[in-house]
């Protein structure tokens, strides 16, 4: 009976697109279309038309003119709302803790699709602040919270992540900054005058996942304050909020 039941509820062309994508998620370097028919015994025609589909929808990429592999769509999807609002709610005290002791705003920010989206912000105690609005989209190579997310991934996750801000071109790391990437990675920490704002300076750490992978990242923009010779410096500012970073982690990680 229950053979008889999942036979009449068979989706075939949802059961050839599964089969491809954990084809891919096992494979490394990707595949062609004709390895991807004879590793599933299927005819390259009938791949074709599913490969198609999933490259349109952005869950499989091509790569190297004829090979195919999966993109990180789907890994963004298992990791979209419901995770994205307990990560939120978790950070929340803590950046406010931080602002409150640092005198100084604070953001959140995540990968989406490729974009760095900023999820969550916290503004300092005092009267004004260098501060960014929730639901911003910031760049890649030009910001900490960019610099740390590159700093954390594998050199051909960093192409792909440069690829996915101008899809279709040839990208190529800026000459100095897989080094910079490095010293990113050994400090646990990035410290850049902002590109976009004079007099600022953009501090950023990770919010690291149970396997190492970075979740988010906490950005402080940092500025001197004149008006409160007892505020933290910069230094103070980043053990600050290195301590903050590992708070969020390791409440991500318990939860």
């Amino acid at each position: 009976m229950d053979a008889e039941i999942a036979e009449r509820y068979r989706a075939p062309a949802l059961d050839k697109g599964l089969d491809i994508v954990e084809l891919l998620a096992g494979t490394d370097g990707g595949l062609t279309q004709a390895e991807i028919a004879k590793a599933l015994s299927r005819s390259p025609a009938e791949i074709y038309r599913m490969l198609d589909r999933l490259v349109r929808r952005d869950y499989v990429r091509r790569t190297d003119g004829d090979r195919y592999e999966l993109t990180l769509k789907l890994f963004e999807l298992a990791h979209r709302r419901p995770p994205l609002h307990r990560l939120i709610s978790q950070a929340n005290p803590v950046l406010r803790s931080f602002a409150l002791r640092a005198q100084q705003a604070v953001h959140l920010v995540i990968r989406d699709r490729g974009i760095l989206v900023v999820v969550a912000q916290v503004d300092g105690p005092g009267y004004w602040n260098v501060s960014i609005r929730v639901g911003s989209r910031i760049g890649l190579v030009n910001t900490g919270s960019g610099h740390v997310f590159l700093a954390y991934a594998t050199p051909e996750e960093r192409q792909l992540m440069l690829a996915e801000q101008d899809p279709g071109r040839e990208q190529v790391m800026p000459e100095g900054l897989e080094a910079r990437l490095d010293r990113v990675r050994a400090d646990g920490s990035e410290v850049m005058p902002s590109a976009q704002v004079s007099s600022v300076f953009n501090l950023s750490v990770p919010i690291l996942g149970a396997m190492g992978s970075v979740l988010a990242v906490l950005t402080c923009p940092y500025t001197e304050r004149l008006d409160r010779r007892d505020a933290p410096d910069l230094e103070q500012c980043l053990t600050l909020l290195k301590e903050a970073g590992q708070e969020v982690s390791n409440r991500h990680q318990e939860a």
